[in-house]
């Protein structure tokens, strides 16, 4: 009778991740991003989606013009073993553009993801690693019910799972107060797509 050992999935951390960037086993076409040690690949975009990601970038850029960075799509670094690629992230101003690193939890004021098939792993995977990483404001525009997701105050319960103390749910006819920024809303109606 043969015995099998249990099967442990390869862990990653941040440099490793960056090693297999910099060696070319991974390129920007292979479409994965690293959480929690983990390769994940990120699921194609349709039409809505991009719509709505377009618009939130264009807007949320016009709105701060220069008072702090918008970067669409592009990484953040969570320590120790994460390196999400949200749909929009707000992050302090920085003279460099972020050229030295990614951006990490301290610089930055909001991480935004566009769900649709995401929206299950927007709320349940992504939602306890950005309170983790002590993400002050997280939002999902959650496209299956025409709404935006507002989650605020991180925090960790007695078993140790991290969540977000406060969700305020905002229809597309709204205007949200970005974070950080009292005299800036966003109109979420040239967010949504008609």
């Amino acid at each position: 009778m043969a015995t099998f050992s249990a099967v442990t999935p390869k862990r990653f951390t941040l440099l490793d991740y960056h090693r297999l960037l910099e060696l070319g086993f991974l390129t920007e076409n292979d479409r994965v991003e690293l959480i929690r040690g983990e390769l994940m690949q990120m699921v194609a975009k349709g039409t809505t989606h991009t719509v709505c990601n377009t618009s939130l970038v264009y807007e949320t850029t016009m709105l701060l013009q220069r008072r702090a960075i918008v970067r669409g799509q592009e990484p953040i670094t969570l320590p120790p073993n994460s390196q999400p690629e949200p749909d929009l992230v707000i992050a302090r101003n920085r003279s460099d553009r972020y050229l030295s690193g990614h951006p990490r939890p301290g610089d930055i004021l909001l991480v935004v993801e566009v769900a649709d098939s995401t929206l299950k792993y927007d709320q349940e995977v992504k939602l306890p690693l950005y309170a983790e990483s002590g993400i002050s404001d997280y939002w999902i525009f959650n496209l299956l019910a025409s709404c935006l997701e507002v989650y605020t105050q991180p925090y960790q319960d007695l078993q140790r799972n991290f969540g977000y103390a406060n969700k305020q749910i905002f229809l597309p006819n709204a205007r949200v107060t970005l974070p950080s920024f009292s005299d800036l809303s966003l109109d979420l109606s040239s967010v949504f797509p008609s």
